[in-house]
């Protein structure tokens, strides 16, 4: 059994829905994993922001603008009436939805439901075609196995347990379809993953039911390696270890989300990246297997803060850096590097909500100096300290480049540096012609 996901733009028009039914039509067992048609969620988004002012008009004007969206692409979709008319349905009750919450008691409970409904409609369209086109489609509820638990994070056991009722229910049916990003939370509220939790989703199904594989399919062959927007004849690479590839999800690599290489791993389930646009390319297989022998690719993370506590109470000291981190941990803000010195630490970060609460409980320690506008550039690659040469190559590519912090050690697969982001593209092609 397979389980493939694909994204918002592998379902975002009725043309490439049918190429998404072809390509879940081969024959088989398949667990199909959908996002919302592209653009929906951030449709969603901003009807809920209109609803969070009380601005009733622009919401239902983005309603009406997205329903008759929908409509245009069932028209396309379809050519049995009968079919056509019972999507139609589907549709309409899912925006009827969206404009009974256009009312002044507006919550995020509210605006959880709104955004589900993407994945809801998408899936529904997609498996009433396999049905048109006599494929032995089934559609299963996310909502009835996704769930959170108290912390926010999957429910394993609960997913493992209640999938598994919905395969022996459907256990004659080679197709079965159903929503990424939506779940329940612990409350039974309908709530979702996170921006990107499609590829959660099918990496959580694919572990749950020991799939032989897990396919994530979007519109790009494989992950690079390099970034092909500044950087040209980047390659896609065939092979990735599950550390590499979290690494480089993690440090800007937006093809695959930062979550779900870690479900697929514990289960020692390979994914597969391919391109739905070029379907018969190879794309990128990532598995336990370790790469040796080299560098792997290279990946960016915009949008960076740094800040810098100097302070002389370091010095000698211990439990200094403890009182630092819970600052962080505090106001729920990740570290993404460090770097110490005995009368310094400097750490990034990407979460900027609470940067002016941070900042101010920083300066009890010592002086704060806060950066913005910078670049984490990752190195990924099988960089074990006993491997030579390496490190020599990375940093003579760079050069010419001003450095604002260098993270090297804390992973056998990761080199991190700190750039200004004008220096961003620089980097990448200096680093694209030494590495590759």
């Amino acid at each position: 059994m397979k389980v493939m996901k694909f994204g918002g733009t592998s379902v975002g028009s009725a043309d490439r829905m049918k190429e998404v039914a072809s390509l879940v039509s081969d024959g088989d067992n398949n667990i199909v994993v959908l996002s919302a048609m592209s653009g929906t969620t951030n449709n969603l988004v901003e009807i809920s922001n209109y609803l969070y002012k009380k601005n009733h008009d622009g919401a239902n004007r983005i309603i009406n603008q997205l329903e008759k969206k929908y409509y245009e692409e069932i028209d396309l979709l379809y050519k049995n009436s009968k079919i056509k008319e019972e999507a139609t349905e589907v549709v309409k009750s899912r925006f009827d939805f969206i404009k009974s919450l256009v009312k002044d008691e507006f919550s995020e409970v509210e605006e959880k439901e709104i955004l589900a409904q993407g994945e809801l409609m998408s899936t529904a369209m997609v498996n009433l075609y396999l049905i048109e086109q006599g494929k032995d489609s089934v559609l299963i509820p996310a909502l009835e196995f996704m769930k959170t638990n108290s912390d926010g994070e999957p429910d394993i056991s609960y997913i493992k347990e209640n999938i598994k009722k919905y395969l022996d229910i459907h256990k004659d049916s080679k197709i079965l379809i159903t929503q990424g990003y939506i779940c329940r939370n612990v409350n039974d509220e309908i709530d979702n993953l996170q921006r990107g939790g499609s590829d959660y989703t099918a990496s959580l199904i694919g572990a749950a039911v020991n799939a032989d594989e897990i396919q994530i399919w979007t519109d790009i062959d494989g992950m690079h390696n390099n970034d092909p927007r500044y950087v040209e004849n980047t390659k896609s690479i065939a092979e990735l270890s599950f550390d590499e590839a979290a690494e480089l999800a993690y440090f800007g690599a937006k093809i695959l989300h930062p979550t779900s290489v870690l479900p697929a791993k514990v289960a020692n389930v390979p994914v597969r990246v391919l391109n739905t646009m070029e379907p018969k390319a190879p794309g990128t297989t990532i598995s336990g297997k370790d790469s040796k022998n080299r560098i792997t690719a290279v990946a960016a993370k915009d949008g960076i803060t740094a800040i810098r506590i100097h302070s002389g109470r370091m010095l000698m000291a211990y439990g200094f850096l403890r009182k630092v981190f819970e600052i962080f941990e505090n106001h729920k803000t990740p570290i993404d590097m460090i770097t110490t010195s005995e009368v310094g630490v400097s750490v990034t970060i990407d979460k900027l909500k609470h940067l002016d609460e941070i900042v101010d409980e920083l300066k009890t320690f010592g002086s704060v100096e806060v950066d913005s506008d910078l670049v984490i550039i990752c190195i990924v690659g099988d960089l074990v300290r006993e491997n030579k040469g390496y490190a020599n190559r990375i940093f003579d590519a760079l050069k010419d480049i001003p450095l604002r912090m260098i993270s090297y050690g804390g992973s056998d697969h990761n080199i991190s540096v700190l750039v200004s982001s004008e220096n961003k593209k620089e980097a990448l092609r200096a680093l694209s012609a030494k590495l590759f």
